[in-house]
């Protein structure tokens, strides 16, 4: 019994390793060529379901695929929907390594097969200088040490049958389901679906299993192979989770299917396979690749609806705060409560794109900490500000009421045109302390003192402290010190004291801010006019004066930027 046990844990060892190596060599001798490929799957989910099939036949690692997938997702080369396509093809292409053990592993003797690719791919490893040829000869080592553990594997099971009731388990429902279960387990323990297919396989071809069993076993691994995706995304990226809900998902629905099919049909099918002269092992592979196709058949219809359920799911932080939390549809037929909700998501925006060109313009900010996902809240709010605009210009509206959806599109413009610039500046903020000469430095710090405040100023629009007239001037008198500055730096260049590149980068920055101050300064004021126009029709003296004030931005906008 021990020595049983030492040669079936050897001989999974070995086939892991086996796995480990040639899963490692193809992907790094493949390299760029495996990422061309998932590119690919952008045009059509049919192009998706062939990569996905073909690349993880290819590095024979269906969790190498979708972890790649993941990152795909999470960098915009894919999205959620290429992505399930993708998922569906990973679960297609790992049934070749049951082909592999099928067709090689338990038809040629191992020695003759596994040796000779021992030695060449060790070879390769040790001759070659190239380093794709060495990758290329350790997975071909691989393939070997691959064949030798299923060897192992082969002949550890033999006889098994007497020591464990895997026949009388297959004869009855709860017994399928534990094979299933073992099936489960054998894959989570492994972390390799692979392994658990070999094993399975191996039982077969000894006979210690009959063929309903073993395809138990193979649902089960099925199922099993979720495992790794749901362990890798623990504390991972909302779209990380999205694609192993996707994975387990997919894996689920067709394990239901199968098992169905089993119970139902199995019976029947094992009375007829009785006497019958077929090769088990090819029929289990058979099975294995069927039993994965029926599941895409079966999902496939149903993908887009899948994918809208799962976006609904694991939500980030950024998805959270970019749904709008005053735009509602209900009160878009009584347009005057509309217009006050556009107000407040508007005021919602303005605020986060204000804190955001602030804090890039803090000597505290933190580079490590990038603004691109308060961007992404900005662009969204906007995005969906713009179709509630569009949904509300098509009920009646006054007189008094229409010409603010245009203030209210406007204000949104330039929020997200601040939140874009002020994504950019940390690009060029270091050219900013580049000036060496004492002089020109502090203009440059007094500029910068000079936004900071102008963007203070233009915080709060809606409260009753900002007044329009006095953040105009604000913004005129930053104007007015932006070409001194920039008269400044011409002539320290002319005089030698700042070297060309030097003065190309801090006109860059300035230049950067300068416009980042002015849509501060419209998106602002729009948006107090538009707070103004939604008083009373008879508003008291003192704000038909500041509506008159800030309606007067139409030929400040007119004006030439930097």
């Amino acid at each position: 019994m021990y020595e049983l046990i030492g040669t079936l844990a050897g001989g999974v060892g070995l086939f892991l390793l086996g796995i480990h190596l040639m899963t490692g060599g193809l992907k790094n001798a493949a390299g760029p060529a495996l990422k061309k490929a998932l590119k690919a799957a952008t045009g059509s989910p049919l192009r998706g379901l062939v990569s996905g099939t073909l690349i993880t036949a290819l590095v024979q690692s269906s969790t190498a695929v979708t972890i790649t997938t993941i990152g795909f997702v999470n960098t915009g080369l894919l999205n959620l929907g290429q992505s399930v396509a993708v998922i569906y093809g990973s679960n297609i292409g790992t049934t070749l390594t049951s082909w592999l053990v099928a067709l090689i592993g338990f038809k040629f003797k191992i020695g003759a097969v596994a040796m000779p690719m021992v030695a060449i791919g060790m070879a390769m490893k040790l001759v070659s200088s190239h380093t794709r040829y060495q990758q290329t000869g350790i997975a071909i080592t691989g393939f070997g040490v691959f064949f030798i553990g299923l060897d192992f594997l082969k002949d550890a099971f033999i006889g098994l049958d007497s020591s464990l009731p895997l026949a009388s388990l297959s004869q009855h429902s709860m017994g399928i389901l534990l094979l299933v279960a073992a099936g489960f387990v054998l894959t989570f323990l492994l972390q390799s679906s692979a392994a658990a297919m070999a094993i399975t396989l191996s039982l077969t071809a000894a006979g210690s299993i009959p063929l309903i069993g073993a395809a138990a076993m193979v649902i089960g691994a099925n199922v099993g192979t979720t495992s790794t995706a749901v362990l890798a995304v623990i504390g991972a990226t909302a779209n990380a989770k999205r694609v192993a809900a996707v994975h387990v998902l997919f894996n689920l629905i067709t394990a239901v299917v199968g098992i169905t099919l089993l119970l139902t049909a199995g019976p029947l099918l094992q009375n007829y396979l009785s006497g019958q002269a077929l090769d088990l092992v090819i029929l289990l592979a058979l099975f294995h690749t069927l039993f994965n196709l029926l599941g895409v058949a079966l999902i496939w219809p149903f993908s887009d609806q899948l994918t809208r359920q799962i976006k609904r799911r694991f939500r980030s932080q950024e998805e959270d705060e970019g749904k709008p939390r005053y735009l509602d549809k209900n009160i878009l037929y009584t347009p005057s409560l509309a217009l006050e909700a556009v107000k407040l998501e508007l005021t919602r925006i303005g605020e986060i794109s204000n804190q955001m060109a602030r804090q890039v313009l803090s000597n505290e900010y933190d580079h490590s900490r990038p603004l691109q996902p308060q961007l992404s809240i900005v662009q969204r709010l906007v995005s969906k500000l713009g179709k509630y605009n569009q949904a509300l210009a098509r009920q009646k509206l006054g007189e008094d009421t229409s010409p603010m959806l245009p203030v209210a599109l406007k204000a949104g413009r330039n929020f997200s045109e601040l939140a874009r610039l002020a994504t950019r500046l940390p690009e060029y903020t270091d050219a900013l302390n580049e000036a060496e000469h004492p002089a020109l430095q502090k203009q440059i710090y007094n500029y910068l003192g000079a936004a900071a405040t102008l963007l203070d100023s233009c915080k709060s629009p809606t409260s009753s402290s900002f007044i329009g007239e006095k953040v105009r001037q604000k913004s005129l008198a930053l104007e007015q010190q932006y070409k001194e500055l920039k008269g400044a730096i011409h002539n320290a260049t002319l005089k030698r004291k700042l070297k060309p590149k030097q003065s190309m980068s801090i006109l860059d920055a300035l230049s950067h801010i300068q416009r980042m101050s002015e849509q501060a300064d419209q998106g602002a004021r729009y948006l107090k006019r538009l707070q103004l126009s939604l008083a009373k029709l008879d508003p008291p003296e003192k704000v038909e004066q500041e509506i008159e004030e800030v309606s007067e931005m139409q030929s400040y906008d007119s004006r030439p930027g930097p």
